[in-house]
């Protein structure tokens, strides 16, 4: 993309709290593309946008809206079309087009278009329960860093920027989802079974109690989870951050803001830089899982 993208109605404002319009939306898209475009780059999108501000009700778009600017991937749907046309952005104007199609969330596929069933991210989400306690959500954290680490997988943290952390592995694209799959569910099994009083892998909301549920369902063809450096349609703009896990004890799940985590970026270097470097074997984990 050459043309210059032009935000329409750039005073509308998307966040009421602190005051965000899209022209500052757009803003802060060019402010973190270096670090933002390397994790979107080749990945189907699903867009969450919200027309009039995150007040209002917002909607999941998947299928690109006719005469988009950007390239997209073709992928087979069970839909009056067939297929659905998600949208691909790999560069900076493509992020400006998004802010004024007023796209507070991206979320991305797990896999990239050149390999649509094969996954090269493993995520297992952290979800707390309605009163998060912080002290249990860290220490789960760990656990899986730790047993991902042990079984072969380098692991990543992200703060998503809501309620839980992320933990996420690189894979270098052996196996497909279905494994993929498999092989975040014993882990979760694992994790869960050492702290049967703390984590559940149950799906029931009602049956979870006052524990920590283990997502893993984003681990699927055509499901999405929220890509870094994404804002979240939440008072105060709160933004999915990457961080290290020696952050973890200081960094809350909505620590970085879009104002605090541009200045973060100016002093720190993306922790998930060299994520693609450190693929692993999906196939190699689950055998030292046992």
């Amino acid at each position: 993309m050459t043309e210059h993208q032009e935000i329409s109605r750039p005073g509308k404002t998307l966040f009421p709290e602190p005051g965000l319009t899209k022209a500052d939306l757009a803003r802060y898209y060019e402010q973190v593309a270096d670090v933002m475009l390397p994790h979107l780059a080749g990945r189907p999108l699903v867009l969450h946008r919200f027309p009039d501000g995150i007040g209002e009700s917002g909607f999941y778009q998947k299928q690109a809206s006719q005469g988009a600017p950007v390239d997209t991937v073709t992928v087979a749907a069970q839909n009056s079309r067939g297929h659905v046309e998600h949208l691909l952005v790999d560069d900076v104007e493509g992020l400006r087009y998004l802010a004024n199609q007023a796209v507070v969330e991206l979320h991305r596929w797990l896999s990239r278009a050149d390999e649509l069933d094969r996954p090269d991210l493993l995520v297992i989400d952290l979800d707390p329960p309605r009163r998060p306690d912080l002290t249990s959500l860290r220490r789960t954290a760990r656990a899986a860093r730790d047993l991902l680490g042990e079984i072969g997988l380098t692991p990543y943290l992200m703060a998503t920027g809501s309620r839980g952390y992320h933990v996420v592995a690189p894979l270098d694209r052996t196996e497909g989802f279905d494994d993929v799959r498999a092989l975040a569910r014993a882990v979760a099994d694992r994790l869960a079974a050492d702290a049967p009083d703390e984590l559940t892998t149950e799906q029931r909301i009602a049956q979870r109690g006052n524990r920590i549920y283990l997502d893993i369902n984003r681990n699927a063809f055509a499901q999405t989870t929220v890509a870094p450096y994404s804002p979240r349609a939440r008072p105060g703009a709160p933004v999915a951050t990457p961080i290290e896990f020696a952050e973890l004890g200081r960094v809350a799940p909505d620590g970085y803001d879009t104002t605090s985590i541009v200045r973060r970026l100016a002093r720190k270097p993306d922790p998930w830089a060299d994520i693609a470097t450190n693929a692993g074997s999906a196939t190699r984990a689950r055998a030292a899982l046992g």
